[in-house]
């Protein structure tokens, strides 16, 4: 009875990432600490408990909760309720319930293995010594392996898999680190690996298929592995015909590979560097982290990243991965295991029929991938991280944007496709799609979509999506039924934007892109709108110029320099004359006098191609952005602040700047210097709009601004003039943000209209 007098109880809610990474054994371990009874469990959108007790003692708790989280746990709300006290003795941890307040849930992306786990997996006395599916509740798969929330095992694709009793004795032990950790298991009673080469061959199991795929590796040959978000494909990043090998089988015969390396010491053989991308490579997330490369002579062959001066670079993140490259003892391409740009798979009999004829084996596991999920793709831009992919390690974490928010599915772009929900003051983003244009990656996105509301627990009864009306994302919008709010491409860029660093304010937004569906019904990529999340309108933009061909001008960079050779009635430079045969260029003259397959637009990203094409850096954009990357990569060492004219006049008048590249053509000046030249004047460009708008913040958002130097360059400049310069961080610039940006503005004008 002086037990209950002295006694106070509290209900207390708790939310933010607190799922899958042992809060509630921390919460356990803390409550009998402090000698507090009651129990906590999961529920859908954080999770929940009862805590009797001394006073000091709650306090205690209520202060430790946030500050000595687990990591990778963020503790966002911490809600107290008081009740009645009930004298209950002990603490336990119950089972979740799916009831919910209506509060968007967090799901933890999958985390790379962690020190402990690999300590164990390398320990021959460790009963789990090359067990390659090792985890804890501080890494290991998240995302990839839910099927439902709450977080438990009986809703993961680990349910499949029953604990044996060493298993089971860690799983219920408060004070072993793989208490109630959901995706545990052994050799014992875990998956398991398997080798398929042909349908004939025997398959062959556990280590024996491990090591054949090492061998199959080390003999040239290519290999589909499945991890944790789905396949990849290996090849030895050292030999030149292995990489040939699976640049004609994939048909992707120039855009970069990223490379697995064994160790960071590994890594610094090849390329720099620096703290930040240290930090990168080996954080939690692991994504592919774009590096410099050293310019002496390199193990990894140049056809890995032809023409290029940078490494997609990534460390090994699951447990096989670690103990491939061990055995291997070499860097290795590892790229998504896919065709052309279907979405990766992460289905065994699909990987079997859809990647036959690239790999020549397969080494599979027998647990179930809930959703493929690829590699995430990072680089360090002016001093900070910028996601140029968001995906593994990233998705599905959620970004608060500081603003109420209507419930709303965001559909994205046909590009780059992500796709969004929103609830309250939140957006969820998921992984990376892909291109839409191909028909299983629309299968996925609309699969995907039910799924994800599904999983978070919201309704979304309204979409939003690109307003240009031949957009495969808008198509399977209307599919659904639901009311739908069409946003402008180039807003929703600055949207997301804004909302990538917590800013609601109005802001001059310079979105520079290949193209987008402008509102008056051209074809837009370089503008300057003053913008808030809700409300924009054109402040200035680049003066018109027909797209020879249409998308055919897209792949071929010198059908741009020759539209504005047309607009400028030039002489025909010889560097065009080489490209096109007479019958050719009269051709095109007939279709751009009589307006024949010429949409006109304002991209900025076709008038990066025409320089490019001028200065004889590229003739054909293989992959999107190969062009403007050879334009950036021409860059001198010995860098000035000489420059073209800038664009001036309303619109934005290109054509001096071009005849000024003419000059330097015919003059044959040095590639380098036309790049360099036509940068600062992109550069110069922006600050002269900046100066004429007046608005404090400039957002610099689109495709773009992918460009290291034009970012960076942008970004001193500005401070130095007094703006307040913005940029992406934790949401690509490019295509794979605009579901961001449409969710911030449709669920935002729902509320304000």
């Amino acid at each position: 009875m002086s037990r209950l007098k002295t006694s106070e109880r509290f209900h207390i809610r708790v939310s933010g990432i607190v799922q899958g990474v042992g809060f509630r054994p921390f919460v356990y371990c803390l409550a009998k600490e402090l000698n507090l009874s009651g129990w906590v469990r999961n529920v859908l959108g954080g999770l929940e408990l009862e805590v009797e007790g001394g006073k000091l003692a709650q306090e205690r708790l209520l202060h430790r909760l946030p500050t000595e989280a687990p990591a990778p746990a963020v503790v966002e709300d911490i809600h107290t309720r008081r009740l009645e006290p009930t004298g209950e003795v002990g603490f336990q941890i119950r089972e979740s319930v799916d009831g919910s307040d209506g509060n968007l849930g967090e799901i933890l992306p999958d985390l790379a293995s962690c020190p402990s786990c690999l300590r164990e997996m390398f320990d021959p006395e460790n009963r789990r010594y090359q067990y390659p599916f090792t985890n804890c509740i501080h890494c290991g798969p998240r995302y990839t392996v839910i099927a439902s929330l709450p977080y438990d095992r009986c809703r993961t694709s680990l349910r499949d898999f029953g604990l044996c009793a060493q298993c089971l004795a860690e799983y219920e032990d408060p004070l072993n680190r793989r208490f109630h950790a959901q995706a545990i298991s052994c050799s014992q009673c875990g998956p398991q690996l398997e080798w398929k080469e042909t349908e004939e061959a025997p398959v062959l199991e556990g280590e024996l298929g491990l090591t054949r795929a090492v061998e199959a590796i080390l003999e040239g040959g290519i290999v589909a592995i499945k991890g944790i978000g789905g396949f990849h494909l290996f090849a030895d990043a050292t030999n030149l015909e292995a990489v040939r090998i699976l640049r004609i089988r994939k048909r992707r015969m120039a855009k970069p590979f990223a490379v697995m390396f064994d160790s960071l010491r590994s890594v610094l053989e090849e390329c720099e560097v620096s703290e930040q991308e240290d930090s990168l490579l080996t954080s939690r997330s692991a994504p592919i982290v774009l590096l410099r490369r050293k310019r002496q002579s390199s193990k990894v062959v140049p056809l890995v990243a032809p023409e290029n001066p940078y490494l997609g670079v990534m460390l090994p993140y699951a447990p096989l991965h670690h103990l491939l490259l061990r055995l291997v003892g070499r860097p290795l391409v590892a790229t998504s295991g896919n065709r052309g740009e279907e979405p990766i798979c992460f289905d065994n009999a699909i990987a079997e029929s859809r990647l036959r004829g690239i790999a020549d084996g397969f080494l599979m596991h027998n647990y179930r991938i809930q959703r493929a999920v690829d590699d995430s793709v990072v680089c360090v831009v002016a001093e900070r991280e910028m996601v140029l992919r968001r995906s593994r390690g990233y998705a599905p974490l959620s970004l608060d944007v500081g603003v109420e928010l209507a419930p709303v599915l965001a559909l994205g772009s046909d590009l780059k496709n992500t796709f969004a929900v929103t609830n309250r003051k939140k957006v969820v983003m998921s992984q990376h799609i892909g291109d839409l244009s191909n028909a299983l990656s629309l299968e996925t996105l609309d699969c995907q979509t039910e799924a994800f509301s599904r999983l978070l627990g919201v309704e979304t009864p309204v979409i939003a999506h690109d307003c240009h009306p031949g957009y495969f994302s808008t198509r399977a919008g209307s599919a659904k039924g639901q009311p739908m709010i069409a946003v402008q491409h180039h807003h929703a860029h600055i949207a997301a934007c804004l909302a990538d660093n917590g800013l609601n304010e109005e802001v001059l937004g310079v979105v520079w892109d290949g193209s987008g569906f402008g509102s008056d019904g051209t074809v837009w990529g370089g503008e300057f709108l003053i913008s808030t999340m809700t409300r924009f309108h054109r402040w200035a933009h680049l003066r018109s110029f027909p797209l020879l061909g249409g998308d055919q001008a897209v792949l071929r960079p010198p059908l741009a320099a020759l539209a504005l050779i047309f607009e400028l009635d030039q002489e025909i430079p010889r560097v065009l004359l080489d490209e096109f045969s007479e019958r050719d260029l009269s051709n095109y003259r007939i279709m751009y006098e009589k307006g024949i397959h010429c949409p006109r637009t304002s991209s900025m990203g076709r008038l990066f191609d025409a320089v490019a094409a001028l200065a004889s850096l590229s003739k054909r954009n293989r992959f999107e952005g190969e062009t403007a990357m050879h334009l950036e990569f021409a860059l001198p060492d010995e860098l000035s602040n000489e420059s073209y004219s800038s664009p001036s006049g309303a619109p934005l008048d290109w054509r001096v700047l071009i005849r000024e590249v003419l000059d330097d053509v015919r003059n044959e000046t040095d590639p380098s210097i036309v790049s360099l030249r036509f940068h600062n004047a992109m550069v110069n460009l922006i600050l002269n709009i900046a100066a004429e708008a007046g608005r404090s913040y400039v957002a610099l958002s689109g495709g773009c601004f992918q460009n290291r130097f034009l970012l960076e360059r942008s970004v001193t400049k500005l401070r130095a003039a007094g703006f307040k310069p913005i940029w992406h961080q934790r949401v690509p610039p490019n295509d794979g943000g605009l579901s961001l940006g449409q969710a911030c503005i449709a669920g935002r004008s729902l509320i304000e209209n």
